[in-house]
């Protein structure tokens, strides 16, 4: 996509990014249906506040945005607090191509850590784009991807 501003209609946009919502959904809520919860909450609040994208990126990083606070909202709900059992991601991954067991690695990390990874190595964020969007800073970011790399790696050491 161009860095020319890019304000298509919502059924355009629905179609060129719920794919990348739904994954980043489905990293954080690890439930299908929850990540399907999550992409229609946030294409419906793209629907209400009609915002107006500056670029291409400016788009994307918005709907990140409010896929990570979506996510967050749903996960910190009473009903969901007390809910037991999460499902295997394995099958997902599978079908989009992944490694079901390096992604089933990444799920098993605390939400912070995961979704940086997610942003930073399969979206291509820089570290300073994925602070603006977890409204944190930089070395936070730094340093959560550190240590999600450490634990990936002692998973990875037990495993073999």
């Amino acid at each position: 996509m161009s860095n020319e501003p890019n304000n298509m209609d919502l059924e355009s946009l629905y179609a060129a990014y719920a794919d990348m919502v739904y994954r980043l959904a489905l990293l954080r809520t690890r439930s299908r249906a929850d990540a399907e919860d999550v992409t229609q909450e946030v294409f419906f609040r793209c629907l209400r506040r009609q915002p107006v994208f500056l670029s291409a990126e400016h788009q994307k990083a918005w709907l990140l945005t409010v896929t990570i606070h979506c996510s967050a909202n749903l996960l910190t709900t009473a009903f969901r607090r007390h809910t037991v059992g999460e499902e295997s991601l394995a099958g997902q991954a599978a079908q989009e191509g992944s490694d079901p067991w390096v992604w089933a690695l990444v799920a098993s990390l605390p939400e912070k850590y995961k979704t940086a990874v997610h942003l930073h190595y399969y979206e291509g964020y820089s570290v300073a784009e994925i602070a603006r969007m977890c409204k944190t800073t930089e070395s936070t970011v730094k340093s959560w991807l550190r240590r999600a790399r450490l634990k990936l790696k002692e998973q990875l050491t037990e495993d073999f």
